[in-house]
């Protein structure tokens, strides 16, 4: 069983607009991570942040369109970014671990997808992709890795002392890095698109 959690509760301040169901190149941004995930995983959580976005969501996604479950939830924590969302999803999931990925991440492939997952064993509660091997905490992608759900009571903690900084929670707990090194992980595939101008450069 494996399960994927995207991250669609943010607020889109610098896009100006919710990013997930933005029409790149003829289709919301969210359909490019969805579409990628075909055939790789067995179940989907799709976390929002309100009935109105949920409702918003199902109207364009078509469980047909997918080889997996999908499945909306409404963030148990509202405005608490990243972290709260990633609890919400691993609390909704049937399997033991999740990968997530922010809904804005239109180049992320399946050959990362199964890199990630070759890595993931009972022993570890995080695979991380990082960007430099002496400095993987700092040069870490926590948006777009892999976590066990017995990390749920390690991010309430991190929630309930305000503690927001998804690097805060990888400290944490046991963490497996992965380099990014352009061969089976690719740089381009953790870049967001967060601003008008980053539109421009999507291939």
């Amino acid at each position: 069983m494996k399960s994927s959690i995207i991250l669609c509760g943010g607020q889109s301040r610098r896009m100006g607009q919710d990013k997930g169901s933005m029409i790149i190149q003829g289709k919301p941004m969210i359909k490019y991570v969805l579409a990628t995930l075909n055939d790789e995983i067995n179940e989907a959580v799709i976390v929002l942040n309100n009935q109105k976005r949920i409702d918003k969501y199902s109207q364009f996604i078509n469980q047909k369109d997918y080889s997996y479950r999908i499945k909306f939830v409404e963030d148990n924590i509202k405005d608490k970014g990243p972290l709260s969302g990633i609890q919400t999803g691993l609390e909704n999931i049937k399997s033991q671990y999740a990968m997530v990925f922010p809904c804005d991440s239109p180049y992320i492939t399946k050959n990362t997808i199964k890199t990630l997952y070759n890595k993931m064993d009972e022993n570890i509660q995080a695979v991380v992709p990082c960007h430099d091997p002496e400095n993987k905490l700092k040069t870490s992608e926590p948006l777009h890795s892999i976590y066990h759900k017995n990390i749920i009571p390690t991010i309430g903690k991190l929630i309930s002392e305000d503690i927001l900084d998804i690097k805060s929670l990888i400290e944490k707990i046991e963490t497996e890095y992965i380099l990014i090194d352009d061969k089976k992980i690719l740089k381009k595939e953790f870049r967001n698109l967060n601003r008008p101008g980053d539109l421009e450069i999507l291939d």
